[in-house]
């Protein structure tokens, strides 16, 4: 094998690596985050959680938020966007009645907070508009 064949290999190699310890760091960071709330609840509450327990919970809510990120995934592919908006977020929340209604909610409160932008025409419309007013053409329209 050449020299230039076995660096290929080895940034790949050091690619994988590098994304296995960041999905270490982010399941950890949800663990964590996921331990902390279920012993803040518990405190809140008078209730004592054993650690076993807090620990299978956070690791179901770890799954539980993988699954939705891949359904949130598949919404946007099948809408043909490669970007998840918040449209395929309140679909995700289509078995739980309530969170449905709390994120629509939000939705459109974050919509009437952002400014109203002006649509921009497109340059194709605009030439062929340029030429049918340049030209002897006349627009028919009903009245």
């Amino acid at each position: 094998m050449d020299v230039e064949g076995e660096d290929k290999s080895d940034i790949h190699e050091d690619l994988i690596v590098e994304e296995d310890s960041m999905d270490d760091l982010i399941r950890d960071r949800f663990r964590l985050t996921a331990i902390s709330i279920a012993e803040a609840e518990a405190k809140k509450n008078g209730m004592e959680i054993a650690a076993p327990v807090v620990a299978c919970v956070a690791d179901l809510a770890f799954k539980y938020a993988e699954n939705v990120a891949k359904d949130l995934e598949l919404f946007a592919h099948h809408a043909g966007r490669k970007v998840v908006n918040m449209d395929d977020v309140v679909l995700s929340t289509h078995r739980n009645d309530s969170l449905a209604a709390s994120l629509r909610l939000l939705c459109n409160e974050l919509k009437a907070k952002e400014p109203q932008s002006e649509r921009k025409r497109k340059k194709g419309s605009a030439k062929r508009d340029d030429k049918a007013s340049s030209s002897n053409a006349v627009r028919i329209t009903d009245l």
